[in-house]
């Protein structure tokens, strides 16, 4: 059974800086790309960064987050990361971690495997 946790959310002001953390219960988290969407009020899930399988050196983001927002992952901790520098309001959303296996992809349709989201909140 595969189980994703989401931890790290929370309010923060504009130009503050959040760390998200998902936690993976999964066969062998290596094998799996791993990727974080978010969703605002009224709008679609969108893709906002992901990184590869395996080693992971291949990461890629959304225009709207690139220069602030870096993606990473701990294969001994079966964790993914999402470092979220330069906060703006806009970047208020639920974010959801996803989990595949093979290739990292942007479509929210490839993934098998989420999280129940946190609410990450940025004031303006």
């Amino acid at each position: 059974q595969v189980k994703l946790v989401e931890s790290g959310g929370g309010l923060v002001q504009t130009g503050g800086s959040l760390r998200l953390s998902c936690a993976a219960s999964i066969g062998t988290f290596s094998l799996y790309a791993m990727a974080w969407f978010r969703q605002a009020p009224g709008k679609e899930r969108e893709f906002v960064a992901g990184i590869n399988n395996w080693t992971g050196r291949t990461t890629e983001y959304a225009d709207s987050v690139k220069g602030r927002f870096t993606i990473s992952r701990d294969n001994a901790k079966n964790t993914v990361y999402l470092q979220m520098n330069s906060l703006k309001p806009e970047d208020t959303a639920v974010y959801f971690c996803a989990a595949r296996i093979g290739p990292m992809t942007v479509s929210r349709n490839d993934y098998d495997y989420w999280g129940q989201g946190t609410q990450v909140t940025v004031s303006s």
